[in-house]
C-alpha cells in the first residue's frame, strides 16, 4: 500500500478465545456446558445482571436469566419491550432441521455460515449457532409462535439467500415481530413475579467498572433527564447493531452504537467495525427529505425474479419491455444460486448494473424485482398468502401495486457484522461485560446470511449466555458495590459533563445535519466499495465534521426534561468516532471480503478476492484515548472447511 498505516493506528498483541474447549467441533459446546461453572438456585437469587436491551437477544436473555432466578434489571429507550427493532425482521430464521428432506444438517448450515461469511468467522461460535438452531425453533413452537404451516399442519420452510436448501421457517412477513412477541411474553410474565425489574425510557450512558470488572451502567431518565447509577454483579450489552451510522438505513431511527461504544472506550475491544451489510432489496432512496429506509425482505427472491433492461436508458414502461430484452443479470452470472445469491453478492450486482447506466426509477438507482412469472405458476392468491402484508407495505410507501408493476428496489444498509469482541463465553475483554446478539462480532464473518441474526438473538439470549454468564457468577458473591463507590461517581459526573457540554455548545446546525453528512461520507467512501483513496479522504473529512460538530451543532432545550435533540446529539458523537474506526478498519483490511469489497481486489469478473495468507484474522481495535487505536489480531484457524474462493456459478 502506498499509505503509511502508522499514521492511523498501531500494532498490539495478539489476541485469542481462551474459552473454546479443546475438543472436535462438533462436542464444544456440549463440553463448554459441562465444563461451566453452576451457580445452584439458592445462590442464583443473591446474583445480579444488568441487561441492555429489550430485542430477541436482550429480551431472551432477561427472561431466561429471570426464569433461572437471577435478579435482573432490564433496561431499553424505548417505550416498551415490544418495541425493540428485531419487531422489524420480516424473512424467517434459520434452523437445521431438514424438514424438507433437502439435504440439509447442522453441518451444512455451519458450512453455508462460515461460507456465507467469506470465511471471516470463528469456526466455533458458527458450529454452536448451527447447533443451537434447531433448539430454537422448538423453543419458539412451544411459546406459541405462530410459523407458517403447511396445508397437512407441519411447519412450513422457504429458502434464503446464499443456500440451496429449505431450511428458513417463518410467519409471512412478520417473523422477528412474533419471536419478539414470544419473547415478550416471557419476559413480562418474569416482571410480573419479580425477578426482572423493566426499565422503559432509560438509555445506556456509560460503563461502570470497579477493580476492572464491569460491574454497573449509568443511565439518563429519557422522560425526566435525571441521570441514574445502576450496580449489578454483572453487565450484558444486547443493544443491537450500528448501521445508522450511515443516517440512511433500514434500521429503526432510535438505534446507536452507544451502549457499545461507551464500553469500547473503557477497554472492551472493537472487532471488525468495516464489516456492515448492504441488504440488497430495499425500497429506492426518493429524495433527500428521507431518514430513513424501508426493507422488503429478503423472501421476495424466493419467487420474484430480478432485473433491468438489457439497454440503457430504456425508459419503457416495464411490461412493455418483452423479455428477450430483459436481463436477468443474478440468473445469467450465478446459474446455479441465481436469484438467491448472498446478500453482499447481490448488492454488488445490483450497484454494477445501475452504474453501468442501465438502473431504473428515479436517478436509475434501482432494479426491478418482479413477480409476474411467479403469479402465472402459483396464482395471485398463494403469493398474497405469502407476501401479501409485504405487498401492502410497499403500495403504501410507493403508490405502486406490485402485482401489475414490478417491485423497485436497491441496496441499503442494513446489518453490522462488526461488534464488541468476544470469546466463545460471549464476554468481553472487560471481565463481567457480556455481549450477546448483533452487539458482538462472533458469529457471521464479513457477510451474514439472511435469517440468520434472528437466529443468533435468539441462540445468544434463550441458549448461550444463561450457562457462560452462570459460569462466572459462580465465583460471585464480589465486593458488595453502591452508587456511592468512586468508580461509579466519577462515571455518572463523566455523563453529566458530556451531556452540559453539548447543551453549552449552543451554535447553529442542528444534529440532523450533522448526521446527515456524516452518513453520506461513510456511504460515499465505506459503503458498498471502498478504496484507498477514498477511505483516506473519508477519514480526514470526518475528523473535521466532527470538530465542526463540538464547535457548531445547535442542542435545544435543557438535560430535565423529555429532549430528543439531546439524545441525538449524544447518538451522534459517538457515531463520529466509531466511522473514523470503521474507515481505519477498512484501509488496513487490504483485501476485498464478503461485505468489505475493495476495487483494488477483485476478479476479472468483479468478484471479491480474498488475501488469507496476510488478513485470516479478526480485527480487534482497543481503544487508544488521544492517541491512535491499537489493533489486536485474532487468527482464523480452519480445521473444518476449506477456506477457497467463494464461488455462487
Amino acid at each position: 500500500m502506498s499509505v503509511n498505516l502508522s499514521n492511523y493506528y498501531v500494532d498490539g498483541e495478539p489476541v485469542a478465545d481462551s474459552a473454546a474447549p479443546d475438543v472436535p467441533l462438533s462436542r464444544s459446546w456440549d463440553q463448554r456446558r459441562f465444563d461451566a461453572k453452576l451457580v445452584n438456585p439458592t445462590n442464583r437469587r443473591k446474583r445480579s445482571v444488568i441487561i441492555i436491551g429489550s430485542g430477541l437477544a436482550g429480551g431472551a436473555a432477561a427472561a431466561t436469566l429471570g426464569e433461572a432466578g437471577y435478579h435482573v434489571k432490564n433496561f431499553c429507550y424505548q417505550d416498551s419491550p415490544r418495541r425493540a427493532h428485531s419487531i422489524a425482521a420480516q424473512g424467517g430464521i434459520n434452523a437445521a432441521k431438514n424438514y424438507r428432506n433437502d439435504g440439509d444438517s447442522i453441518q451444512r448450515l455451519f458450512y453455508d455460515t462460515v461460507k456465507g461469511g467469506d470465511y471471516r468467522s470463528r469456526e466455533s461460535n458458527s458450529w454452536r449457532l448451527a447447533q443451537v438452531s434447531v433448539e430454537i425453533i422448538d423453543q419458539c413452537v412451544a411459546q406459541g409462535v405462530p410459523f407458517a404451516r403447511e396445508y397437512g399442519g407441519l411447519l412450513d420452510n422457504r429458502s434464503f439467500g446464499g443456500v440451496q436448501v429449505s431450511r428458513t421457517f417463518y410467519a409471512r412477513g412478520q417473523t422477528g415481530q412474533q419471536l419478539l412477541l414470544g419473547a415478550y411474553q416471557a419476559l413480562e410474565r418474569q416482571i410480573g413475579l419479580g425477578n426482572v425489574e423493566m426499565h422503559t425510557r432509560h438509555e445506556m450512558l456509560e460503563l461502570v467498572l470497579v477493580e476492572g470488572r464491569a460491574r454497573g451502567v449509568i443511565v439518563r431518565d429519557m422522560v425526566t433527564g435525571e441521570v441514574e447509577t445502576h450496580m449489578a454483579d454483572a453487565v450484558v450489552l444486547g443493544s443491537g447493531g450500528y448501521g445508522n451510522v450511515f443516517f440512511l438505513s433500514t434500521n429503526a431511527m432510535g438505534c446507536n452504537v452507544t451502549a457499545t461504544w461507551r464500553a469500547h472506550r473503557k477497554g472492551a475491544y472493537f472487532a471488525n467495525p468495516c464489516f456492515t451489510q448492504i441488504h440488497p432489496t430495499c425500497i429506492p432512496v426518493s429524495g433527500d427529505h428521507q431518514s430513513k429506509l424501508t426493507l422488503m425482505s429478503e423472501s421476495l427472491r424466493n419467487d420474484g425474479r430480478i432485473w433491468v433492461p438489457k439497454q440503457g436508458g430504456d425508459s419503457r414502461h416495464p411490461r412493455d419491455i418483452p423479455d428477450a430484452e430483459r436481463d436477468y443479470y443474478l440468473e445469467r452470472r450465478y446459474p446455479a444460486f441465481g436469484n438467491l445469491v448472498p446478500r453482499d453478492v447481490a448488492s454488488r450486482a445490483a450497484k454494477q448494473v445501475c452504474d453501468e447506466g442501465r438502473g431504473v426509477g428515479p436517478g436509475g438507482r434501482g432494479v426491478y424485482l418482479d413477480f409476474a412469472e411467479a403469479i402465472e405458476r402459483m396464482g395471485r392468491p398463494a403469493v398474497e398468502a405469502k407476501y401479501g402484508n409485504l405487498f401492502e407495505m410497499y403500495e403504501q410507501i410507493t403508490g405502486e401495486n406490485p402485482y401489475e408493476v414490478p417491485m423497485r428496489i436497491y441496496p441499503a444498509v442494513h446489518y453490522t457484522m462488526g461488534g464488541l469482541w468476544v470469546d466463545y463465553d460471549l464476554q468481553s475483554t472487560i471481565p463481567g461485560l457480556f455481549v450477546i446478539g448483533e452487539a458482538n462480532f462472533s458469529d457471521h464473518g464479513a457477510n451474514r446470511l439472511g435469517a440468520s441474526a434472528l437466529m443468533q438473538g435468539l441462540s445468544d439470549g434463550y441458549f448461550v449466555l444463561p450457562p457462560t454468564i452462570g459460569n462466572y457468577l459462580a465465583d460471585a458473591p464480589f465486593e458488595e458495590v453502591s452508587a456511592e463507590h468512586p468508580e461509579a461517581v466519577a462515571a455518572a459526573t463523566d455523563v453529566k459533563d458530556r451531556i452540559a457540554r453539548l447543551l453549552a455548545v449552543n451554535g447553529s446546525r442542528t444534529v440532523d445535519s450533522f448526521h446527515r453528512d456524516l452518513g453520506h461520507i461513510v456511504w460515499e467512501y465505506c459503503g458498498m466499495e471502498r478504496t484507498e483513496e477514498g477511505l483516506v479522504k473519508a477519514i480526514d473529512l470526518i475528523r473535521e465534521l466532527r470538530e465542526e460538530f463540538w464547535r457548531d451543532v445547535k442542542v435545544t432545550g435543557v438535560n430535565e426534561e423529555l429532549n430528543q435533540t439531546l439524545e441525538k446529539a449524544g447518538r451522534v458523537a459517538d457515531f463520529f468516532e466509531l466511522a473514523e474506526l470503521m474507515c481505519i478498519d477498512a484501509l488496513h483490511r487490504d483485501e476485498s471480503c464478503g461485505a468489505h469489497f475493495r476495487a483494488e481486489h477483485q476478479s476479472e469478473e468483479g468478484e471479491a478476492l480474498r488475501d488469507d495468507e496476510n488478513f485470516a484474522y479478526v480485527a480487534a481495535w482497543q481503544f487508544g484515548g488521544e492517541d491512535k487505536p491499537i489493533l489486536h489480531k485474532e487468527d482464523l484457524v480452519y480445521q473444518n472447511i476449506q477456506m477457497k474462493q467463494r464461488s455462487y456459478k
